[in-house]
């Protein structure tokens, strides 16, 4: 009896797992599939198998502007993003000072408030300042959302770091700058490419900021969001969500799998980076 007793929780916690794992991605793998239905509908059964949805993406230029705006405030967004991230990640690993653990819960805000409310609040700064809503308002959004995730990469890539090589470093005569760049940075090099990833695939993916800061140049989720007006264009639109959501994917396993490397061999190596 006491050993059922402990396996029905750990049963119950699997089964409520699967379901919840469940819920939220089966809906999602119905995305490809009926992105190469050849009926416009997306229903069952199957209609037959096409590609002509995905062929005739490339020959919209609506869309590929979209494309291009997105690839310009992911990349600047996942730039900026990663270097406020790498200074603050920096001084909140290294030192000490009054109001840390306060300004680290206020740089992670963005991750529990509303996104809603975030995105209202920065378009009321934005206009009191008297700025044109366009990419550059969508970025500094973006930059805004994507820090706490590159925090949240990055202080974990700067507490596995052994420090000792920072003080070998100064021993031989380095300055702080000249250790930092020479030594720290190396060391952490995975970590900082797995926050890049991390914070385009935010930015690649994120709506609700970018529709209330953009201007007119829209990006790929505000080109989606308008195109689902017409049923019509439900088909082409399946067609480029499929391509995101292996975008997003892909990135963010190559984000993984760098951090767990950079984890890992700052354990096994004492912070070594080959």
């Amino acid at each position: 009896m006491n050993g059922l007793k402990h396996l029905v929780p750990g049963g119950w916690l699997s089964v409520y797992a699967v379901l919840y794992v469940a819920f939220l991605y089966v809906p999602v793998l119905f995305l490809p599939v009926f992105s190469v239905n050849t009926a416009a509908t997306p229903k069952f059964p199957l209609s037959g198998f096409t590609w002509k949805w995905y062929e005739g993406l490339p020959h919209t230029p609506e869309l590929l502007n979209a494309a291009w705006n997105s690839l310009i405030v992911g990349l600047l967004a996942s730039v900026l993003s990663t270097v406020f991230g790498i200074l603050a990640a920096r001084a909140i690993t290294r030192y000490r000072f009054p109001g840390r653990r306060p300004i680290n819960g206020l740089i992670m805000a963005p991750l529990v408030l509303p996104e809603i409310i975030v995105a209202i609040s920065m378009l009321l700064v934005i206009l009191q300042l008297g700025l044109s809503l366009s990419l550059f308002t969508v970025v500094l959004g973006h930059v805004l959302v994507c820090i706490p995730y590159s925090m949240t990469v990055l202080t974990s890539g700067f507490e596995g770091f052994d420090r000792s090589l920072e003080e070998a470093s100064a021993d031989l005569g380095e300055s702080a700058f000249g250790t930092f760049r020479r030594v720290t940075l190396p060391m952490v090099t995975p970590t900082i490419i797995s926050s890049l990833l991390v914070s385009f695939t935010i930015s690649l993916d994120e709506f609700i900021i970018a529709f209330f800061l953009t201007g007119t140049e829209a990006t790929l989720p505000i080109y989606i969001w308008g195109q689902l007006r017409f049923a019509a264009k439900l088909p082409g639109v399946l067609a480029l969500g499929t391509l995101l959501l292996v975008a997003s994917f892909v990135l963010l396993s190559i984000a993984e799998v760098l951090r767990r490397r950079a984890a890992r061999r700052t354990q096994s190596e004492g912070g070594l980076y080959a």
